[in-house]
């Protein structure tokens, strides 16, 4: 299992209903992505920070984990920001009001992935998919998406008994081993998700498959309270927003 999909198994808001958690952590991406850079992103930011750590539980060092790789996303987009190619003064000069921008860009994006990473640390996957039936999608997109999740981790187990056994053999002592090593994982986990896919296919037709996985939905129901409370705390951000908007100079 993944280190966020464990943290969502074992989050506090596990039980809760994906609506309630839906209106808080895209709400605050939606808030990051419409209202000004400053303050509006920042604020977005901080708050996501806050709820995270706070009521979510979610660890520190788990979140700087998952957080890093969008974040590194972010800065890379920022960055060309801040230069631009010809003109006549050079091939590569600063960009006018390069620096600004990039800031913004940089603030946008890091809250927004912060609020989508508040959805996906107190949401697993197996509450969510199994419900987008009664939201409107199709039943066969949902089991697809569905079976790819669960087949993602069978995969990645296979992945790490392979370079284990690689690892085991001396299979990465030199360059050229490595590359080897390399070439024979790859062969090796295609194969196995070819046969996992057909011994699957199998199973389910053995079993009267006709077009639709049927899992346990664990019971929840939305809270009028939290979701209240959220579109609340969505509100203020907004508000605060507006009153405390300046440039960012």
């Amino acid at each position: 299992m993944l280190p966020i999909d464990e943290a969502a198994h074992s989050s506090r808001w596990r039980r809760r209903h994906p609506v309630d958690k839906a209106v808080l952590g895209l709400g605050l991406t939606v808030l990051a992505i419409s209202l000004p850079p400053w303050p509006g992103a920042a604020l977005v930011l901080l708050t996501s920070l806050v709820v995270l750590l706070g009521p979510a539980g979610v660890p520190r060092r788990r979140l700087w984990r998952a957080y890093r790789v969008p974040l590194g996303f972010c800065v890379t987009g920022a960055l060309p920001l801040l230069v631009q190619v010809g003109g006549p003064d050079g091939f590569m000069t600063l960009a006018e009001g390069g620096p600004v921008r990039a800031a913004e860009l940089l603030l946008r994006t890091s809250a927004a992935s912060l609020g989508v990473l508040l959805f996906a640390f107190t949401t697993p996957m197996s509450d969510l998919l199994p419900r987008l039936v009664r939201a409107g999608v199709p039943a066969p997109v949902v089991d697809v998406a569905l079976v790819t999740y669960r087949m993602s981790f069978l995969l990645l187990d296979s992945v790490r008994r392979i370079r284990e056994a690689q690892a085991a053999r001396l299979g990465h002592t030199t360059r050229a081993a490595t590359w080897r090593s390399l070439a024979g994982l790859g062969a090796t986990a295609f194969v196995r998700a070819f046969d996992r896919a057909a011994r699957l296919q199998t199973g389910l037709a053995g079993r009267g498959y006709d077009g639709t996985l049927r899992v346990l939905v664990p019971e929840a129901r939305v809270s009028v309270r939290f979701t209240t409370v959220s579109v609340v705390l969505l509100a203020a951000v907004a508000a605060l927003t507006f009153v405390l908007e300046r440039p960012l100079t």
